[in-house]
């Protein structure tokens, strides 16, 4: 009985690591996403107001 609740225990310990390592990944993943967001969203704003200046310009 010894032996199977030990092998339980490093089970729910195996599994708790996972979790954390699984868990600290995925929130540097979603911080990385954000800034990729916001630059991706300065980027078209630029080129909305260059397209905008050019069409400007041309009237």
């Amino acid at each position: 009985m010894s032996r199977g609740l030990s092998g339980f225990i490093k089970g729910v310990g195996t599994g708790m690591v996972a979790g954390m390592a699984v868990a600290a990944t995925g929130s540097m993943l979603m911080k990385s996403n954000k800034g990729i967001k916001k630059n991706a969203g300065k980027a078209i704003k630029a080129v909305g107001d260059f397209v905008e200046n050019v069409q400007f310009m041309m009237k």
